[in-house]
C-alpha cells in the first residue's frame, strides 16, 4: 500500500490547514476544543451557531457536532476520535460514527496540534481529505476564510479564560 504523496514541503497532497500562534497555554486552547459548551463558543463562523456538541473525547469515543446556519437549518457532524494527547493533540475522522460504523461518505480526518512556543501556543488545524475531489469541495466550501475565522474566535475565547 502506498502513502499520499507529498509536495515538495513535505504535506500531504490533499492536507488543507492554517497555523498561527495564539497568546494563550495549549491547556485553554485544548479545553476550547474538548469543553462541548466552549466548542459551541467559537467552532463555527458567526451568524452560523452550534445547536448541538456531544464529545466523548477519548481514543474511540464519538463526536457529534451540530452547525446550525442564520436560517436555522441544522447540519450534523459525527466521528470518532483516533488520537487524543491531552493539551497537545487531537485527531478524529468522520469516516466511522460511533460504534466504529463506516460512514456513508468519508470526508475528511482533522488533525489539531497544540505546541508551546515561546510562551504562546502554535496552534495547527490540519484537513486531511479522503480525495482530491473532497479536498477542493472544502476549498469551495470556503476552508480558509472558515477556519481562519474559527481561528480567530478561539482566540478571543481563549484569552478570556487565561489565568
Amino acid at each position: 500500500m502506498s502513502e499520499t504523496p507529498l509536495d515538495p514541503v513535505g504535506e500531504h497532497i490533499r492536507d488543507l490547514l492554517i497555523t498561527r500562534l495564539i497568546p494563550a497555554s495549549a491547556h485553554t486552547l485544548y479545553r476550547c476544543w474538548t469543553e462541548p459548551e466552549l466548542l459551541k463558543q467559537w467552532f463555527v463562523p458567526r451568524p452560523w451557531s452550534i445547536a448541538k456538541a456531544d464529545l466523548d473525547v477519548r481514543p474511540g469515543g464519538h463526536n457529534l457536532i451540530v452547525m446550525r446556519d442564520p436560517d436555522g437549518k441544522e447540519y450534523p457532524n459525527q466521528g470518532v476520535y483516533l488520537e487524543v494527547l491531552p493539551d497537545r493533540r487531537l485527531v478524529f475522522t468522520d469516516a466511522y460514527n460511533a460504534g466504529w460504523i463506516p460512514s456513508e461518505k468519508p470526508f475528511m480526518t482533522a488533525i489539531i496540534s497544540f505546541e508551546p512556543e515561546a510562551g504562546q501556543t502554535r496552534y495547527t488545524a490540519r484537513a486531511r481529505h479522503w480525495s482530491e475531489e473532497a479536498r477542493q469541495q472544502h476549498i469551495a466550501m470556503g476552508f480558509e476564510t472558515g477556519w481562519n475565522l474559527c481561528a480567530d474566535q478561539l482566540q478571543d475565547l481563549a484569552a478570556t479564560l487565561q489565568p
